[in-house]
């Protein structure tokens, strides 16, 4: 019988260029997905279109991880447990009104808007520092294009686009309503606050350019909750940077910067109200109180009516009917989850907000690659979160981005942590526990950023 000679395997048929080509092509996958995450980011800044482009870019995007595959760590089940229990309120409570216009919309909403968030967690289960980087750096994009619009408006540079860019004289830029403006600059205007407090020299320049254009264009987006909001939580990431800098001399730093800050602030505010028509409005808004504040009818009155109204409705009055009962909208999240959603969205949707705040702020703690990432976005979400007892944030597209970000690095920082604890492990083994230590296979260790630990530096995952 004449033998024949074996077949080659196939990476040997194939050649080294086909075999060289896969990690490339997983590259350029990987590498389109962040551009993808940029845009995304970017996008949100322009919202006074239907549908807006963030909720075609964000859909495109999420397609393309789902294509490529995305899976849910279990650390995730609370959020995602929670935002369905939230939108199955709202959707029995709605349920008797959707011949009504504009309701099944919101629903609908309600419900991407959901996803987009538990969507934003799974994608940084991998790769989570890349993908971290190119989606704020997406979100800093849209808050310069934000900010520069409203600046533009402001001062009427282009007297054509006044009607777009102004509202009641106030800027607003690429959104509908003044506050929103203010409020979605909060999170740029932090992601350029860190590394003016932690980063090099070049990045600290950056950061400062860039808060150069954010500060004003919140300053004149004249929304209280804004400025309120850009002060406390510019100083939750002072603070928490502060506790968790590794050297007394970086905590001089951001003590040395944050009291030069306040002064160059003190002084651009006031060179900007010796402005006549800045300053007028501004001393008009300044004051915390407004005549759609008080009285009967007023914000804070309808709150306490609202919450007696919400003991007598368990399935709630249904998602937009509040202003039929009351002369406006709740301007409370909290409680207009009880009025939209009853009382299973409004029990939830507080416990979401709190879970998300004592796990989130657990997370600031840990050192990773994106610890100050980390302490950024928690205190992002802190803003919105308290911002929500006087506005309602339960469909601003940030808000999502915001808790998605928060739930993906709390379990981010988990899995880190669980890894530097197994390579600890086993390298105790190996140095210590002699023979049978040797035989165990080695943990892989991604290269990136190294930790001590005892006996030997172990890289951390990336």
């Amino acid at each position: 019988m004449q033998s024949h000679p074996a077949a080659p395997p196939f990476g040997a048929m194939a050649g080294p260029g086909l075999i060289r080509a896969a990690p490339s092509l997983r590259i350029s996958a990987e590498r389109l997905r962040c551009l993808l995450l940029v845009l995304t980011g970017a996008s949100g800044a322009i919202v006074f279109i239907e549908p807006s482009p963030y909720e075609i870019v964000s859909f495109l995007t999420l397609a393309v991880f789902v294509i490529g595959g995305l899976t849910l760590s279990p650390a995730l089940m609370p959020l995602g447990v929670l935002l369905v229990l939230i939108n199955i309120g709202y959707s029995i409570s709605a349920w008797s009104f959707l011949d009504e216009q504009g309701i099944v919309t919101w629903v609908l909403t309600s419900w991407y808007l959901a996803l987009t968030a538990l969507f934003f967690a799974a994608l940084l289960g991998a790769n989570t520092e890349a993908r971290l980087n190119a989606l704020t750096r997406g979100c800093m994009i849209g808050g310069a294009i934000a900010a520069l619009a409203a600046i533009v408006g402001y001062f009427r540079i282009f007297p054509g686009l006044n009607d777009l860019l102004l509202l009641y004289d106030r800027a607003r830029g690429t959104f509908k309503d003044p506050n929103v403006l203010g409020a979605f600059l909060i999170f740029p205007a932090l992601l350029a606050l860190q590394p003016v407090i932690s980063g090099n020299v070049k990045k600290a320049f950056k950061g400062a350019m860039l808060l150069g254009l954010l500060v004003p264009a919140i300053l004149l987006s004249f929304s209280r909750a804004a400025w309120g909001q850009m002060v406390y939580t510019a100083l939750v990431v002072l603070a928490l940077t502060f506790i968790t800098a590794r050297s007394p001399s970086q905590r001089l730093r951001i003590v040395l910067l944050s009291v030069t800050g306040v002064v160059i602030l003190a002084g651009f505010i006031g060179a900007l109200i010796s402005i006549d028509i800045v300053a007028d409005l501004f001393k008009q808004r300044a004051s915390l109180s407004q005549s759609y504040d008080m009285g009967e009818q007023g914000r804070f009155a309808r709150h306490i009516l609202g919450a007696v109204l919400a003991l007598d409705k368990p399935f709630g009055i249904g998602p937009l009917q509040f202003a039929k009962y009351f002369p406006e909208d709740p301007h409370n999240s909290y409680l207009n989850a009880f009025m939209a959603g009853g009382w299973l969205a409004g029990a939830c949707y507080p416990t979401l907000v709190a879970l998300t705040l004592a796990f989130g702020l657990r997370a600031t703690l840990v050192r990773t690659p994106w610890q100050q990432t980390t302490i950024v976005v928690f205190a992002g979400y802190f803003g919105v979160a308290t911002e929500s007892f006087i506005i309602d944030t339960d469909h601003w597209r940030h808000t999502f981005l915001l808790l998605g970000l928060m739930w993906g690095l709390i379990a981010a920082a988990r899995t880190h942590s669980a890894r530097v604890r197994a390579l600890a492990a086993d390298d105790h083994l190996l140095f210590e526990g002699g023979g049978p230590a040797l035989e165990r296979p080695a943990l892989a260790r991604p290269r990136g950023a190294s930790y001590t630990l005892p006996r030997r530096s172990v890289a951390q995952p990336g």
